[in-house]
């Protein structure tokens, strides 16, 4: 029987697509299926999941596919399908309520509402003769206890739009911050390690970048070996481990063991970007040459797999092909012996793969045991000749991979996610100074600005040559985030007056005065059921501690006082809960670090300003400010005010807090100087 279409074949998002010839009459969220609700005073069905969800593939096989099924819930229910990453609003407070009905949360997302689409009962996935007696059970209960169903969802609508700051119990406190409450973060941290294969808890693992980036920060300040160690080890273990593409670069989601062996096969453009900045932090703090690797195997990754050909980046690539989990990346041991041929039992060494296989089905998921270093030391080889042989297994490899079906790819283009990935990409010019990474980084900004920005209000998507929806706070704050590391890589102020607006239109249609905290929607966008504010730093930093970090860094470069003085009270709103709960806000901790260790100020006047900013950028220097240009009075920054180059020599002048050092003409007084001031 030849398939029909429903609505969402009218979509552009790939995961609505994916659902577009489903027996269910799906609706996409908007006032058509809300009136239609409304109209017909029906229970509304939201189903919430993404393109590269594994298990929202298995719910629509096993039941969204199925006719029956189907059948019930169009008889019953009006059927909303969302993409969470298209529309991180609806799954926001969606997700919160399933929660607070006691449900831990994931995807896909399955929540029913009544027609004021509040919601009243939801879980996630659920087998399909299950499915099937929930769907009757909550028609039945919705035709015999209306009254009683309705006065839930009141209950848990309440709830949604209970103050944040209300519910955790946080109230302004005093914005004063002091080094003993770092080390109490640390120690908290600490308590949390696995100290044999690095992360934190047992499985699945999630790499959460935000908790490493601010354990860097912590040991610059302290030099605590205990925090780059664990940094060190966690690092290594996801670099050897599986959840790393051995042959293709890039990371996947998470490990479902501890051992960071057995990836969930997805590949998230925001995990890959936060790894590109972590592993090139790390790399200048260690000079460790296997993080330089990972860098930038993963930076060609994303430019060979998730680059659109005008230079936005795509969302993801799903875990299954032909059906199956990672059948794109494993290899069984007859494969790799004709592929590699006489180089294979020292290809099977380095990869630990055997006949038997490492996984289910007698596959090889590619792993490593050792370093490069160790690994070349027991076969009696030289580094150099180790990695020419990898060099050309992988080529082979990958080559081999190409030939086959290619895991789903969802194309739709996000602002914050693409911001992600201008910073990984900024960060990582800083420590390796490739052009090609600065170029990537570049012609990405410039793609944003050209199709996701329209006047002073940014898109959140970008597909087919259409944005459709407004963007949300995570767009602002992380563009914002991404153009100020780009002025910091280029000196070109155009990329700090665009930062400069955007954050005006936040503070216009997204602040809230009476918290001093940001919404995640804007003022002139859909309303939901409630409007809700980020405050926990996930796998992504929530939008509200980029905000705050933004707000910090332009208070300096345009020396305003009202954004300094903003992000200290949004950071003082939160501030008991980052010292107690540390790992649910790294990236606040990272905020209270710059608070602790005032910025270093270094204006660079004259003709070599772009060389001595690289020489600096080649240092760990997470708590120094650079500006510069290379002829004075041409500038409108106020740190480079007043400052000029002396004897016509390119120039160096070091600040803390409006106290500035004698003027320097090299790189290494000037680090003398950062040095001795920051670590006062």
């Amino acid at each position: 029987m030849e398939k029909k279409p429903n609505r969402l074949a009218q979509e552009s998002s790939p995961y609505l697509l994916q659902h577009a010839y489903n027996p269910v009459h799906w609706f996409p969220w908007g006032p058509e299926a809300l009136q239609k609700a409304q109209d017909e005073q029906k229970p509304i069905l939201v189903s919430i999941g993404y393109a590269a969800c594994h298990w929202c593939h298995v719910m629509e096989h096993e039941s969204f596919e199925q006719e029956e099924i189907a059948q019930v819930m169009n008889q019953h229910f009006v059927c909303i399908k969302v993409d969470r990453e298209e529309r991180p609003d609806v799954d926001q407070v969606y997700m919160d309520a399933v929660q607070a009905m006691g449900v831990q949360g994931g995807w896909p997302l399955n929540v029913f509402l009544n027609p004021d689409a509040k919601p009243f009962y939801g879980g996630t996935y659920y087998p399909p003769q299950t499915w099937r007696q929930l769907l009757q059970s909550i028609a039945q209960a919705y035709i015999k206890s209306r009254k009683e169903l309705d006065t839930s969802a009141e209950q848990f609508a309440q709830h949604l739009n209970q103050s944040e700051l209300a519910r955790y119990g946080l109230r302004e406190s005093n914005p004063a911050v002091n080094a003993a409450d770092l080390e109490q973060m640390f120690q908290r941290l600490k308590s949390r390690f696995d100290l044999k294969r690095g992360g934190t808890g047992e499985a699945p693992k999630f790499p959460m970048p935000s908790i490493w980036r601010f354990l860097l920060r912590y040991y610059h300040h302290s030099q605590d070996p205990a925090a780059l160690e664990q940094v060190n080890l966690t690092l290594e273990e996801i670099a050897l481990g599986g959840i790393y593409d051995q042959v293709g670069g890039g990371f996947a989601r998470y490990s479902t063991d501890p051992h960071w062996l057995v990836p969930h096969f997805e590949k998230m453009l925001y995990d890959n970007a936060q790894l590109i900045s972590l592993y090139a932090e790390a790399y200048q703090v260690t000079r460790n040459d296997l993080y330089r690797q990972v860098v930038l195997d993963t930076v060609a990754f994303v430019e060979r797999e998730l680059t659109h050909p005008d230079g936005g980046f795509y969302s993801s690539l799903d875990a299954d092909s032909e059906g199956e989990e990672g059948k794109f990346y494993v290899f069984t041991q007859a494969e790799l012996n004709g592929l590699l041929g006489e180089q294979a039992e020292l290809a099977s060494h380095y990869y630990n793969t055997s006949a038997a296989g490492n996984w289910e089905h007698g596959v090889n998921i590619l792993h490593r045991r050792q370093t490069d270093e160790a690994f070349a030391a027991d076969q009696g080889l030289s580094v150099e000749e180790l990695q020419e042989r990898v060099q050309h297994w992988k080529d082979i490899l990958l080559q081999a991979r190409a030939q086959r079906v290619r895991p789903g790819l969802d194309d739709k283009i996000l602002t914050s996610w693409n911001a992600l990935m201008v910073t990984g990409l900024t960060d990582a010019y800083k420590a390796f100074q490739e052009p090609k990474l600065l170029e990537l980084a570049c012609t990405n900004a410039h793609f944003l600005l050209q199709y996701l920005k329209q006047g002073n209000q940014l898109f959140h998507n970008y597909k087919a040559g259409k944005a459709t929806v407004a963007g949300f706070l995570e767009d602002y704050a992380l563009l914002i985030q991404a153009l100020i590391g780009l002025y910091q890589v280029t000196f070109e102020e155009k990329w700090l007056k665009e930062a400069r607006l955007l954050t005006q239109e936040t503070l216009t249609h997204f602040f809230d005065p009476q918290e001093e905290l940001f919404f995640f929607t804007g003022a002139t966008g859909e309303q939901l059921i409630a409007r809700k504010k980020e405050l926990f730093d996930n796998v992504i930093p929530a939008s509200n501690s980029v905000m705050a970090m933004n707000l910090h860094l332009l208070g300096l470069y345009f020396d305003k006082d009202q954004h300094s003085h903003l992000s200290e009270k949004m950071l003082a709103r939160v501030r008991d809960l980052v010292v107690q709960e540390p790992s649910h806000l790294a990236n606040w901790a990272s905020l209270y670090y710059l608070k602790v260790q005032p910025a270093a100020e270094v204006a660079i006047i004259g003709p070599e300003a772009p060389s001595f900013r690289n020489l600096l950028h080649q240092h760990f220097l997470p708590n120094v400010l650079l500006a510069g240009t290379k002829e004075a009075g041409n500038s409108g920054l106020p740190l480079l005010e007043d400052r000029y180059a002396q004897d016509g020599n390119t120039t160096l002048y070091v600040c803390v807090q409006k106290t500035c050092q004698l003027p320097v003409q090299t790189v290494a007084a000037a680090l003398e100087q950062i040095g001795t001031l920051t670590k006062r």
